[in-house]
């Protein structure tokens, strides 16, 4: 990180800018030159200071007590994830002088885990590039594939975009645990290319990515449209890889007995007519693309 950065104070600026006068419950008078809440209307309703706060903003003191922070998370209405967060930005934690390997690497026994899915998985680094797939992954979506990366995917490729009907609330969720998953890591060269890319090439993208939303990824159902078998809603768990520093184990699974594993029974079927035909050429033309 520079010398120069100041992420708890971007932080807090992105925050109260969000809240209204009305949501922090006092009256909103006069003429407003900025969205959300006045600095002085923040300190005020955490009861410190308006110059104390404002030297937090402006970088002038990177110390805060916690209970100074729980009270303006109080105010800026953050949940408890974005409240983690925030302490992230002042821990007193010395910064690792190892940077982390530029090249992530899924270990030999989670790639043999991979392969013995029934399920459509992949494994994915910090920044969601996909280091693994299984061919029923592909089969879901081409782009789950060694070298992809699902954030630029989801942004910038419109078949991706067309395979998800939520496709905001899906992108928020992810630019959200991008945040949440980085922390003050923001000067490891793979968070600095990504987001400059996406930035440069997505409005969206750099709108919702100034908003520091916080937002750990849990386990929920994903509806897709799929091109083959038609709207699909599965489950997307997330499991951590012991060993593996910010690697994941992706995993898609309908609930049993459902239309869902039915369509994805198909698509299993289809995938595996596939993997024959290019094994075998002369059996028939490929179904899916790899």
């Amino acid at each position: 990180m520079s010398k120069t950065s100041n992420a708890l104070g971007d932080y807090l600026r992105a925050r109260r800018e969000l809240v209204t006068p009305k949501q922090a419950g006092i009256p909103d008078i006069g003429v407003r030159r900025v969205p959300g809440l006045r600095r002085e209307e923040v300190a005020m309703l955490a009861g410190i200071s308006a110059d104390y706060y404002l030297r937090l903003e402006r970088g002038r003191d990177r110390h805060p007590s916690v209970q100074v922070l729980e009270s303006i998370a109080r105010v800026l209405q953050l949940d408890d994830d974005h409240l983690a967060y925030l302490l992230t930005l002042v821990a007193d934690v010395p910064r690792q002088r190892v940077r982390r390997p530029s090249k992530e690497t899924a270990p030999a026994g989670a790639l043999k885990l991979l392969d013995s899915l029934a399920q459509p998985a992949f494994i994915e680094g910090r920044y969601f590039d996909i280091l693994a797939a299984n061919s029923l992954a592909k089969a879901l979506s081409p782009r789950l594939d060694l070298g992809g990366n699902q954030l630029r995917d989801m942004f910038l490729d419109p078949a991706e975009q067309a395979l998800y009907p939520e496709w905001e609330v899906v992108t928020e969720c992810f630019i959200a645990n991008l945040r949440q998953s980085v922390g003050k890591d923001v000067d490891n060269p793979r968070f600095i290319e990504l987001v400059g890319e996406l930035s440069l090439a997505s409005p969206y993208f750099r709108r919702m990515w100034a908003r520091h939303e916080v937002r750990a990824q849990r386990g929920t159902p994903m509806r897709l449209n799929h091109p083959q078998v038609g709207e699909i809603t599965l489950n997307r768990e997330r499991l951590g890889i012991n060993g593996a520093d910010g690697l994941m184990l992706v995993i898609y699974h309908p609930d049993a007995g459902s239309d869902n594993a039915e369509k994805l029974a198909l698509l299993a079927s289809a995938a595996f007519s596939t993997n024959t035909s290019q094994d075998h050429p002369q059996t028939g033309a490929r179904l899916t693309r790899e």
